[in-house]
Order: C-alpha cells, then structure tokens, then sequence
C-alpha cells in the first residue's frame, strides 16, 4: 500500500500476548523496519531492544540466551542489560565495552497484551497508554468479569499491506458496514472528538423494534490511542470489550492484533469460555476483521476522497489530527522518490 506519509509512526503499538513471551527465552521480532529482540528476565520482566549484537552482528533473538536480567550473544557470549549497555563479555570478563550501547524500547504489558513505545529518533513515552478498563465511565466491569482474552479471543494477521492510517479511517465510515459486514443496519455517528493524541468516537445502532429513531439498540464507545489501536466498550445488545492494533513492520506491510473480552456467564469462574460462546464470538465477532482485511489488502490510499456528506467532516478532522503522529517524512521508494499516494 502506497501512502503519502511515513511508515515510522510515533506512538505505542501492540507486538503481541504476554503469554506468547515466555520466561528464560528469546524471540525474534521485527517493527518500524528495525530487527529486534525480546526476552523476559529471571524477574518476569520483558525487554525490547535492538536485535542484532554490536560486536559482530548476530541476531540475538535466534538462539541468544537470557542470563539473569541480561540478553546472552549466541556467537560469544557477550551479554546485553536490560539497559541496552554491554554487561559482559567472557574472555574479558573485567572489560565491557561501556562505549557501546543497544537501542531500547519502552515496553508495558497491560491486561495480557505487550505494548511497546515507538518514535523515530528513540525519544521517550509522550504520554502514557490508557487502559480500557478505566476509559468508559458508562461501562464499570472490571476484567475479572470478562473471559481471558488469549488465546481463544485473540486473533492476529501478519506481514499486511495495511498502513495504520487506514485501519484507523475506518473509525469514521460508518456506510461499510452494510457492504462489508452485512450489517441489517447503517451505525450512526453519535459524537466525536479530537483529544490530544487520542480520537474519541460514539457510534450508534439504530433500534429497528422501535418508532424513535433516536434510540439505540446498542452504543459503541472508541478511542483511538495515537494511530497504533483503538480500544472499544459496546454497550446494550453486546456488552464486550475489545482492542484491534495495527503495528508497521516496514515499510509497506504491518502485523495487526485483535482481542476481545466476553463476559462471563454469572458464576462462570473458568478462564475458557464455554464452547457455545466461543463458538458464537467467532462466528458474529473474531471474524469481522478479516472482511475488513479483504478491502484493505487491495485499497489504494485516496488523498482527497470525494466523500458523502454523513461522513465527511469527522473523517476529514481524523486525518487532520493523525498529522501529529508523523514526525519523519515518507520514506523513499526504491526509486529514490517519496512515496505518493494514488488517485
């Protein structure tokens, strides 16, 4: 996907489940195209830093080993702190190489998913990461009256041509839901806010058993945290939660993560869900991401939509607040020209 911007967002991303990074071992990653290794410390605690050592430049997420609070070297054996500086190096065990450093990335886990802070030039946090638990005022069940999330409500696609933009943009579009999702209904935007780094939004679902058509059968209260997720509260015929993240790999493709948290059944106190809720959260739920990846993988970035007149003021005021997010210019193509969008 070509876009007029960079692929080097600011902002925290979602790089997975808590679960998925065990204790005591290494993992390979790859985001904002930099290689990149994660290990979780003898303490439980999660590092993200650069992947490769800087002595000879092995990947120290394939086969490195995790030694205390240190990120082990599989060539030799040097070791790496959790402040990315260079603890140890075994034949010169008196003499690390304190001029040498590994770039680190903020990291926080929250609620089962690992978030990690991103911004070009390795400045630190801008603001902190919400949590949905806190941010809907109308909705107070505590996640302890919700089903764990991963792995049986959690889904995730990999290597996507899908900038975070686009996933972002579809905050705003309320008319494809009835082409896309087949919804009965077209949702009807109820508010919307710009708020610092956050996109707040309150869409509706018209009530087709009554006369009024100002009441809602259900209400869906989103906020978009910078560019990287949107975390939603649905409120009325569903009452689940969910957080759907898009991160950037490189330039041109990204990994996205969706989670959803169920309630429990009243006295349900089993971390999985029974089969008849699993089975109905997959079937009307966990899917609807991929029909919208289906657009997506396909979609050429529009500059100046023609847009309807229902949509186009809170879709143009999103793009004007996502400017913020951008703060290197596009990357260039393998021509050596900026990226341009299509029209």
């Amino acid at each position: 996907m070509d876009v007029p911007f960079t692929w080097k967002v600011t902002g925290w991303f979602v790089i997975g489940w808590s679960q998925e990074f065990e204790a005591g071992q290494s993992r390979a990653l790859r985001y904002f195209g930099e290689d990149l290794v994660a290990y979780r410390d003898d303490d439980g605690e999660l590092h993200v830093m650069t992947g490769n050592c800087r002595h000879l430049g092995a990947h120290l997420g394939h086969g490195g080993k995790v030694v205390g609070d240190c990120i082990e070297c599989p060539f030799h054996g040097w070791r790496w702190g959790p402040d990315g500086s260079n603890r140890y190096i075994p034949y010169d065990p008196d003499r690390p190489n304190k001029a040498l450093k590994l770039r680190v990335y903020p990291i926080q886990e929250q609620h089962g998913i690992v978030y990690m802070w991103h911004q070009p030039d390795g400045k630190p946090p801008q603001w902190e990461l919400p949590d949905p638990f806190t941010k809907f005022p109308e909705i107070t069940a505590g996640p302890d009256q919700y089903y764990p999330i991963y792995p049986t409500f959690s889904r995730r696609a990999d290597y996507e041509p899908v900038h975070p933009q686009v996933v972002a943009e579809n905050g705003p579009d309320s008319a494809h839901f009835r082409y896309v999702h087949g919804a009965s209904v077209t949702p009807v935007s109820l508010d919307w806010e710009a708020v610092d780094n956050e996109w707040r939004f309150l869409t509706g679902w018209p009530d087709t058993t009554s006369d009024d058509p100002d009441k809602m059968a259900l209400r869906i209260h989103s906020h978009f945290s910078g560019l990287g997720y949107a975390m939603s509260a649905f409120e009325g015929a569903q009452n689940h939660r969910l957080i759907f993240a898009c991160t950037p790999v490189d330039n041109g493709h990204s990994d996205l993560f969706y989670s959803i948290w169920w309630p429990r059944e009243q006295g349900d106190t089993c971390d999985v869900a029974p089969k008849k809720i699993q089975e109905k959260v997959e079937r009307r739920f966990l899917h609807t991401v991929f029909e919208d990846l289906d657009i997506w993988r396909y979609q050429i970035y529009v500059e100046n939509p023609p847009l309807g007149r229902v949509d186009a003021k809170p879709y143009m005021a999103m793009r004007r607040w996502a400017q913020q997010f951008y703060e290197v210019p596009p990357e260039e193509s393998s021509a050596g020209t900026p990226i341009k969008a299509r029209a």
